[in-house]
């Protein structure tokens, strides 16, 4: 019920006629990163790239969300900090694939597998 009102009323706020407003999709698409304190068993700090830039660290039991403009997206993890087998290997892991939708909310999981770790959709 409250939902047309505040479509409205952002439309009036924006000089838009309300017909123009409630037709525009939302620009962006919003993507959620987690890390389960029991999923992976490490202390390392796991690095987030976006586009091969690192986009956030999470430690054990964080998230990490991101608005993001819709279209493909690179998507890359892996360790980044701490001593030993934290330190990232001589490889990159392989980067994964997606394309995001506007509007659409997308929630990934950390795991690690054989490969190292990567991101499994999030069954939230």
């Amino acid at each position: 019920m409250r939902r047309p009102f505040i479509a409205l009323l952002l439309a009036g706020l924006a000089g838009l006629p309300p017909a123009a407003s409630a037709q525009q999709p939302d620009g962006y698409a919003m993507l959620i990163v987690s890390r389960d304190r029991l999923a992976l068993a490490t202390l390392c700090d796991i690095g987030v790239y976006l586009q091969d830039e690192l986009a956030a660290r999470l430690m054990p039991g964080e998230e990490a969300a991101f608005n993001l403009p819709p279209g493909a997206l690179s998507i890359r993890v892996d360790s980044i900090s701490g001593p030993g087998p934290c330190k990232p290997g001589m490889l990159r892991p392989s980067p994964q694939h997606i394309d995001l939708q506007a509007g659409e909310v997308r929630h990934y999981d950390l795991a690690l597998g054989v490969g190292g770790y990567y991101l499994q959709a999030s069954s939230r």
